[in-house]
């Protein structure tokens, strides 16, 4: 009995059978990533500051600053980790490419051998190798021996903007909070916004990466608060005692 597959076989909404799926989780990743840390961050240093002084100018400098030099450096992190990790997969498909050129024969010997370790009987590995070998040496080679393909390369330039705004926009939320709410009521109302942001970017972060929704918003929300409490626990001694003054 002969089998027949349709040519564009359906493909499942939440798989990544997507060529550029490699990019978009990039820079999404990068997002959330950003988005969490700046309003951590930012919300610990302006409770902090909040808990130590009443005043709104020390609460705003320091909150701007920590915007600032968060942004700028959450930018340059992930683009140094991408670069590098662009530049080790760039390498890897240019080796890939002159063995290649080089030595056909050897390679296509490998790539075989690669399938038979997979289960593959030596007949059927050899077809299946020479039959991805006509259609693209190159890819069936990334694929099979370092599981990647040429749209992996990441964009590090995509990644640090993607992060550095994500950061801003995180960031800006507890300072709003902050700055906008009558004096009483500053530190439990930018509490209650940082924690259901943080709930919401552990949700999409879960979403994006597949993983359990719940339990990654709760870890960071729970991460969140402890941040919360110490920067608040610090600055409330300082203040109290004078040495913030």
């Amino acid at each position: 009995m002969t089998m027949s597959y349709p040519e564009n076989p359906k493909q499942h909404d939440l798989e990544p059978h997507k060529d550029d799926i490699a990019q978009r989780l990039n820079w999404l990743r990068a997002g959330v990533l950003g988005a969490n840390d700046g309003i951590v961050s930012v919300a610990a240093i302006v409770v902090g500051v909040g808990a130590a002084t009443t005043g709104a100018g020390p609460i705003l400098t320091a909150g701007l600053a920590a915007v600032v030099g968060g942004a700028v450096s959450m930018a340059l992190g992930e683009y140094v980790s991408v670069s590098s990790q662009s530049d080790s997969q760039k390498a890897l498909i240019e080796k890939e490419k002159r063995e290649l050129a080089e030595q056909p024969e050897e390679e296509l010997a490998e790539l075989a051998g690669l399938y038979e370790v997979r289960g593959l009987s030596p007949q059927t590995a050899a077809l299946v190798a020479q039959e991805l070998t006509s259609h693209n040496a190159l890819a069936a080679h990334l694929s099979v021996e370092l599981n990647i393909t040429q749209n992996d390369v990441v964009s590090a330039w995509h990644a640090a903007l993607a992060s550095a705004v994500s950061f801003v926009i995180g960031a800006v939320l507890p300072l709003i909070a902050m700055m906008l709410t009558p004096e009483q009521f500053r530190i439990p109302v930018t509490f209650v916004v940082v924690l259901v942001a943080l709930a919401i970017t552990g949700w999409l972060g879960a979403f994006i990466g597949g993983g359990p929704r719940t339990r990654a918003s709760v870890r960071v929300v729970v991460g969140g608060a402890l941040a919360l409490v110490a920067t608040y626990v610090i600055g409330h001694l300082l203040g109290s005692t004078g040495a913030a003054a």
